[in-house]
């Protein structure tokens, strides 16, 4: 039986949901899991497996008192082509993260595009690459670790 496109299209909408969700939560562990099959590629060095994307996070970004970095992360323009038969697809969006604190209103702090790849294994679609270019950068001092400010 051939496998439903709207459901293929529902599944990997709700993985790049799924992904904005765990970093505004700060949940680091759970970004984790989510690319645990996939290579990260951002500003640095690419990134590859459960820890290693866990560790990124947890040494990137500021995480304050109700353990979340403070981000809205809106995803945008989500356009996704499935290969049903390759059991693959590919996406790409738009990303705008908003933050706000104490003493610092809400605001963009930067934006950017998501490259994705996804395959389905054991029926399930999984991210097996993130490519994050963040191309408009705002003030990333309350976002970004010293060392990662050049996002």
């Amino acid at each position: 039986m051939p496998a439903d496109p709207t459901s293929s299209y529902r599944a990997i909408e709700n993985l790049i949901a799924r992904y904005a969700e765990l970093v505004d939560d700060g949940d680091f562990a759970g970004l984790g899991v989510l690319l645990a099959d996939a290579t990260f590629i951002g500003s640095g060095e690419p990134v590859r497996g459960c820890h290693a994307i866990e560790k990124m996070f947890q040494d990137t970004l500021i995480v304050y008192a109700d353990g979340t970095p403070r981000t809205q992360h809106v995803t945008t323009n989500v356009a996704i082509e499935v290969n049903e038969q390759a059991s693959t697809a590919v996406s790409r969006s738009y990303v705008t993260v908003l933050q706000a604190l104490p003493g610092l209103p809400l605001q963009p702090i930067g934006g950017g595009r998501y490259h994705d790849r996804f395959e389905r294994r054991n029926g399930q679609w999984c991210f097996v690459e993130r490519r994050a270019g963040i191309t408009h950068v705002g003030d990333v001092s309350h976002h970004l670790r010293q060392a990662a400010a050049q996002w």
